[in-house]
């Protein structure tokens, strides 16, 4: 579905993605984690063109897509929803989810709303309230149901977490794994590491730049040396305390 190979993005003089590789299929759920300044959102970014491509190549459902235009790879299925300035505050709940409409048909607007809605009955049962009087976890879920209202096969999530509390994570990460369910995949950037890595398939570590380790989900979550170098400490499991190699089908960066 998704295939970044040895991408290199960045800022005007500044390159910030060094040869980063990731591959994301349409029924799975990808977490990237990493430190701050790894370039995990500038991943997601240059996924979806937004920012300048130096070198490697982005394919998604086939289709080499290096650097084409956001508003073109929403129409191919893939779309991103950013960690800030992701809904329109002084507009209603209803209004919002209505914006990601636009970009289809006429004829088929309303059906698309209306299965959003029924994605996501919570945004329903407040679609005359404003966003920006709503809680941290249902702006978020405002924000990935407009994206969802464009029928997407895959969704580039940045920090769906970020802010929320511990309750509202919990609303927002349940969403995901049931629109993930439905056969629409997810790459997301994660700030908490521990939380994505459990819900993931597969997970990357990202480390300036580059791709530093790669495997399933819940063997990252138990490597020690993730543990230790990007989790904060030492894993939660029996395994975290007894193994001190990487596990088995996870693949250290070259």
């Amino acid at each position: 579905m998704l295939e970044v190979t040895a991408l290199e993005a960045g800022y005007d003089d500044a390159l910030i993605l060094r040869g980063v590789t990731l591959h994301a299929e349409a029924d799975e759920i990808v977490a990237v984690i990493g430190p701050n300044g790894a370039g995990k959102s500038t991943l997601l970014k240059a996924v979806y063109g937004l920012v300048t491509h130096k070198g490697g190549t982005v394919s998604f459902d086939g289709t080499n897509v290096t650097g084409m235009r956001a508003d073109r790879l929403t129409r191919r299925g893939l779309n991103f929803v950013p960690q800030t300035d992701n809904v329109f505050a002084s507009l209603t709940v209803a209004d919002n989810v209505q914006m990601g409409s636009l970009g289809l048909p006429k004829g088929e607007r309303k059906d698309a709303v209306a299965h959003v809605h029924a994605l996501l009955p919570i945004l329903g049962e407040r679609s005359r309230q404003r966003a920006g009087t709503l809680s941290g976890g249902q702006r978020k879920l405002v924000a990935i149901a407009r994206a969802l209202v464009t029928r997407p096969k895959l969704l580039l999530l940045d920090e769906p977490s970020a802010g929320l509390s511990p309750q509202a994570m919990d609303l927002v990460f349940d969403q995901l794994v049931e629109i993930n369910e439905l056969g629409i995949g997810i790459v997301m950037v994660e700030q908490n590491a521990r939380r994505a890595l459990a819900l993931a398939a597969r997970g990357y570590v990202l480390d300036g730049g580059r791709n530093a380790i790669d495997g399933p989900g819940a063997e990252l979550l138990n490597d020690p040396k993730v543990a230790e170098l990007y989790l904060g400490g030492a894993g939660t499991t029996a395994s975290s305390s007894t193994s001190t190699n990487t596990p088995s089908g996870m693949n250290p960066a070259t």
